[in-house]
């Protein structure tokens, strides 16, 4: 899988040893670049983490991801757990200043009575039936 998204900050660096040697795990949290944007925490393995260390808050990144979960004494924990990092090609896209975009969008009418208000009394909703 792969995802996008804004560098937000970078979490602690957990260090340890197992049977197979020395690791490292550091976490690095970003934003994705969606119309409704989320908060991802991404890990980060030995391997990854001399990279993240140069990444930089609002940097634009792409990673390859494997998502897993497991369960443990009737709990789930999921890792978002990152094998690669890809260059980004930058693309943005052409924005109007926010007092022309909002100029140009009349504000919503308040409801005054019922839910037919708030969902419309016919079927020609374009299939957005949120109230907000």
């Amino acid at each position: 899988m792969e995802i996008t998204g804004k560098v937000v900050r970078l979490g602690g660096l957990t260090e340890g040893t197992s049977a197979k040697g020395p690791w490292r795990k550091q976490d690095l949290i970003i934003e994705t670049d969606e119309q409704y944007p989320k908060t991802v925490c991404l890990t980060c393995w030995t391997n990854q983490i001399n990279e993240i260390q140069s990444m930089t808050p609002g940097q634009l990144i792409k990673a390859q991801i494997d998502i897993s979960s497991r369960e443990f004494n009737g709990k789930w924990y999921t890792d978002v757990r990152v094998w690669r990092f890809d260059p980004v090609t930058a693309t943005a896209p052409a924005q109007q200043p926010v007092a022309q975009a909002v100029h140009q969008t009349p504000p919503p009418a308040a409801p005054t009575g019922g839910p037919e208000d708030y969902f419309g009394s016919d079927s020609s909703n374009n299939g957005d039936d949120l109230p907000f």
